[in-house]
């Protein structure tokens, strides 16, 4: 596919991803979003189904006589971070930030559908699917539950995220885990509050909440192998409000990071070993909630296979080394569907925010290659 097959169709789409930039929306809020883009399938003939999910989006694109089909997906939503780029087409609602490049991912998207619309070099069925709630909502597991798979079966399914650690033109992924799974606890010690100036008459919940977190962040050292992956972080510890009183409770709250179904069961079970020691010596008592709301993304071997080569096939293909701890909604789509995700380098040359910042744009440089990468990944397989 030749660099000005998509050209054309790229100062549009520009135009049209600085406006969802503008007005972003969180997730399974999306409906400015959603009606944008089932505006603009219906527009190309697409047959479009809204409301997947809660504000999903799907659209359809038949052409020949294969019963082969693929899908092709992109996340909608923005952050609840207040955007600091003053740029012209910067969020006009406070509080609201397309800082993960979301608004790219579906600029890009509809782009391909474009392209392959008109084009129709490919022998059977592209499902573009258009997601809500990626960001800590889990909006890929609605659509799942929702019944996508079966209303639109996929043989494969591919998403593209942005990745501002490679340079623009590079592309990356690999077979087995690529994103971790996200797991966050919060742990409740509870005593009884008293006076400070007498804590021998009051189990100390403060006490007990340091030597929490010291034990805690032993168990990846201690209690995992070496040759595992794993992060455990301590976010928040609230407790107390004033220097004279011990308080009657402290909340301790974090995350875990694994790739690995038992590191991760290891993991979970040494938090609730060690809390209930704590309490135990400490005299307090103890609640853990411990909540497992994304999966690790796991890519097919084959579907990674023909990811890269698609990639290959449209800019520098690399297989990524490592995966990353950050977590993907994504995950649940491939637990229901062979697949895979990849990562389109986005960096400029004088640096670039990364995602989650203030500060961050997507790299509008970058939007022909994700189409060219979508179509690729569309023509590769559903060859005529």
């Amino acid at each position: 596919m030749a660099m000005t097959d998509v050209a054309d169709l790229i100062e549009p789409l520009v135009a049209f991803r600085r406006d969802i930039h503008a007005h972003p929306e969180l997730g399974f809020r999306e409906h400015r979003t959603a009606g944008r883009i089932a505006e603009q399938l219906r527009a190309l003939g697409l047959e479009v189904h809204e409301g997947i999910g809660r504000t999903g989006v799907v659209g359809v694109l038949r052409n020949g006589t294969s019963s082969r089909s693929i899908g092709l997906r992109a996340d909608m939503d923005a952050l609840p971070i207040e955007e600091q780029t003053n740029l012209p087409y910067a969020s006009t609602t406070p509080g609201t930030f397309h800082g993960c490049g979301h608004d790219g991912h579906v600029a890009m998207l509809l782009g391909a559908a474009q392209h392959l619309s008109r084009t129709r070099h490919f022998d059977g069925t592209i499902h573009f699917i258009f997601q809500p709630a990626e960001e800590g909502h889990g909006g890929a597991g609605e659509m799942v539950r929702e019944g996508l798979f079966d209303r639109f079966p996929c043989d494969r399914v591919f998403a593209l995220h942005n990745w501002p650690d490679l340079p623009a033109g590079t592309i990356a992924t690999r077979p087995g885990p690529i994103m971790g799974a996200a797991d966050k606890f919060e742990i409740r010690l509870e005593g009884r509050g008293g006076h400070a100036a007498i804590p021998h008459s009051t189990p100390d919940a403060i006490l007990g909440a340091a030597a929490l977190v010291q034990q805690l962040n032993s168990i990846i050292s201690r209690r995992i192998p070496p040759t595992a992956s794993a992060v455990l972080s301590i976010t928040q510890i609230h407790g107390g409000h004033t220097h004279n009183v011990i308080p009657d409770a402290v909340t301790v709250t974090g995350t875990v990071r694994t790739f690995d179904l038992q590191v991760q069961d290891r993991i979970e079970n040494s938090i609730r070993q060690i809390a209930a020691g704590v309490a135990q010596a400490g005299e307090l008592t103890v609640s853990v909630d411990y909540t497992r709301y994304y999966p690790a993304t796991i890519n097919d071997a084959e579907a990674a296979q023909e990811a890269f080569a698609a990639a290959a096939s449209v800019g520098t293909a690399i297989l990524a080394p490592d995966p990353a701890f950050t977590s993907e909604d994504f995950a649940f789509m491939l637990q229901a569907c062979k697949g895979a995700y990849i990562w389109l380098g986005q960096a400029r040359a004088e640096g670039s925010a990364p995602l989650h910042n203030p500060h961050y744009d997507f790299n509008d440089d970058v939007l022909e290659l994700g189409v060219r990468l979508h179509v690729a990944l569309a023509e590769r397989h559903l060859a005529p």
